[in-house]
């Protein structure tokens, strides 16, 4: 794969993983986390036992067709299977894939769960199982549907945890599923990003749109990532920017999985340099080069901050992130800056566009 020297968390994680230990893995985004399981896991993996021995939990169907696309890389010549699970989709392919022989399985809970409901998916020979993104699988939205799939799995399997953020909650709930884990923690403290410029604006609501096409009048050749809430917001938002001449594509949970895939292939090829999307980007998307990601709403939390601004500044390259904080935000902009130990200096937005305006 070109790969001449690990990552931190690549060199700290895979020894340990190879050892047959459990692990809690932080590491920022970018940072190589993905080979950093998944090394090992081919490696405890037999070609000759026809039976699932790994299992990949990830949140969002993007990021499960990212993370199969680097696994197959590695099994390539192993002669060992990987097989997709996620929604969206028929059911009937997945299952014939299941009938044919998996040995790792890469899947979104819900998907995986119908899989096992219906008895396609057997994982009562798992070794070796991940949970990617762990702060949001053991969140309330995944936790019961995460519990049912591991009840289903040996319990003398070996577990590995990792995310960008790990919450202090994280580590409790963990302990119910792992066994004497070693805690890897690479670039813990340095949330901010250190190769992400971050500018931040006090805007009113009704100027966002106006400010937002001012930044993307300035952009260079570099794909933009631009944040909204809701999926509506999303879908009006970039149908706006088409109607003014902007190459934009949106992303978002109502999308069906081919329009999906087939938005996401505009933007990596560059045929769509715009991306207007929902928080289903801030985990797991791995766009070469991504110049800039645009906060338009405001996130929730301090952790989907830092996941969405993740998206830029990737192994070391510069990025910039812009958000825009309206009067309505205040509170919660708070939160998320004492959230990360942090102060970042906010402008008027106003006086950025007169000046602007003077320099042109």
């Amino acid at each position: 794969m070109n790969i001449a020297e690990p990552t931190p968390i690549q060199e700290q994680s895979i020894p340990c993983l190879l050892k047959g230990r459990d692990l809690i893995g932080q590491a920022r985004t970018g940072s190589g986390k993905t080979l950093a399981y998944a090394v090992p896991m081919v490696e405890r993996c037999d070609p000759s036992e026809r039976a699932v021995q790994a299992l990949v939990l990830v949140p969002t169907r993007e990021l499960a067709i990212q993370v199969a696309g680097v696994v197959e890389n590695l099994v390539a010549r192993q002669r060992l299977r990987v097989t997709l699970l996620y929604g969206g989709r028929s059911l009937r392919p997945e299952q014939t894939a299941l009938r044919n022989g998996a040995h790792i399985i890469i899947g979104t809970p819900g998907r995986t769960l119908d899989h096992l409901r219906q008895g396609a998916l057997d994982l009562s020979a798992v070794r070796f199982l991940v949970l990617d993104e762990a702060d949001e699988m053991l969140d309330l939205g995944f936790a019961k549907d995460v519990d049912a799939i591991l009840s289903r799995t040996p319990s003398n399997r070996q577990t590995a945890l990792l995310s960008a953020t790990m919450p202090n909650w994280v580590a409790g709930t963990a302990q119910k599923h792992l066994r004497n884990p070693i805690t890897v923690e690479v670039d813990a403290d340095e949330r901010a990003l250190p190769t992400v410029e971050h500018r931040v604006y006090s805007i009113q609501k009704a100027d966002k749109m106006s400010a937002l096409r001012t930044l993307l009048d300035q952009r260079d050749d570099a794909p933009i990532l631009v944040f909204g809430k809701t999926k509506r917001g999303v879908k009006n938002l970039a149908n706006q920017l088409g109607i003014f001449g902007y190459p934009v594509g949106a992303l978002q949970g109502n999308l069906s999985q081919a329009a999906r895939e087939r938005v996401m292939r505009d933007f990596r090829s560059g045929a769509v340099p715009i991306l207007v999307a929902t928080n289903v980007a801030a985990r797991g998307l791995d766009v070469t080069g991504i110049g800039q990601v645009i906060n338009f709403d405001l996130p929730d939390s301090e952790q989907l901050f830092t996941h969405r601004v993740g998206r830029t500044g990737r192994m070391g390259k510069a990025g910039e992130a812009i958000t825009f904080i309206t009067p309505d935000d205040g509170r919660k902009w708070r939160e998320i800056q004492r959230s990360l130990g942090l102060r970042f200096a906010v402008k008027s937005w106003n006086r950025e566009a007169k000046r602007a305006e003077l320099r042109q």
